[in-house]
């Protein structure tokens, strides 16, 4: 299938567009920036599409984004420290974000003729993140198909969307993927903090996968007590 990745620059995302890269004909990476204070994650993006070799498309919605008020990755709010099934982590929600990206994309995909958008959510996403479930997934895809009929037939392909981050770090390393030219934190620190809900997911995955993390953290350690309370499984 020619394929274009929904690619943030983060662990999943660029694991996902490796993983097309093998498996598929992937045309190219579609980036958003949407006002994120993590914006630096775009780069890491840009770096996957060279890597690549395919054009890398970073579609400007900071408009947008500026109204999706109440959220810490796009207002002047902290971001929180800890595991993501805390409470705290409902603050990093941004409404619709997904929605209003992938609509974006289909369009995008429908003009360029693509067969498929591919997506990096995962099951670790669920708790937090209405628009990173499989209903979700599904409900798009029923809605894009009334939108393109008779104009286009493109599917939304979330390979990750029922494993857990563990799961992405190992197909991920199957596939080669540069892990330290990914980028994850919340923070858009000059280092990982190591401490927000997406750093101690990345750190535990790569635990749990039984694989080296290249990443440097501000704080390498905080991850082991913000998941001594909450259970995982270790892929095998």
């Amino acid at each position: 299938m020619k394929t274009i990745v929904v690619c943030s620059g983060g662990l999943d995302s660029v694991s996902l567009a490796h993983k097309i890269a093998a498996e598929e004909q992937l045309i190219g990476l579609v980036s958003f920036d949407y006002g994120q204070r993590h914006r630096k994650e775009l780069d890491f993006a840009a770096r996957c599409a060279e890597r690549l070799a395919v054009p890398h498309h970073i579609i400007d919605i900071a408009a947008i984004g500026g109204h999706l008020s109440g959220s810490a990755l796009t207002d002047d709010i902290e971001v929180p420290d800890g595991h993501y099934a805390e409470e705290t982590m409902k603050a990093t929600v941004v409404p619709n974000r997904n929605a209003i990206m992938l609509a974006i994309a289909f369009g995008l995909a429908a003009a360029q003729k693509a067969d498929a958008v591919a997506v990096a959510v995962h099951g670790g996403d669920h708790f937090i993140y209405p628009d990173c479930r499989p209903g979700f997934i599904d409900a798009f895809q029923r809605m894009q198909n009334e939108a393109l009929e008779g104009y286009a037939s493109v599917k939304l392909h979330a390979p990750y969307v029922n494993v857990s981050k563990a799961a992405i770090v190992t197909d991920g390393g199957k596939h080669g993927t540069p892990f330290a030219e990914t980028w994850s934190c919340y923070k858009g620190g000059s280092l990982h903090c190591g401490r927000c809900g997406t750093c101690v997911e990345r750190r535990e995955a790569f635990h749990l996968a039984g694989v080296p993390d290249p990443t440097e953290y501000n704080d390498g350690d905080f991850w082991k007590a913000a998941v001594s309370q909450y259970t995982a499984t270790e892929v095998r």
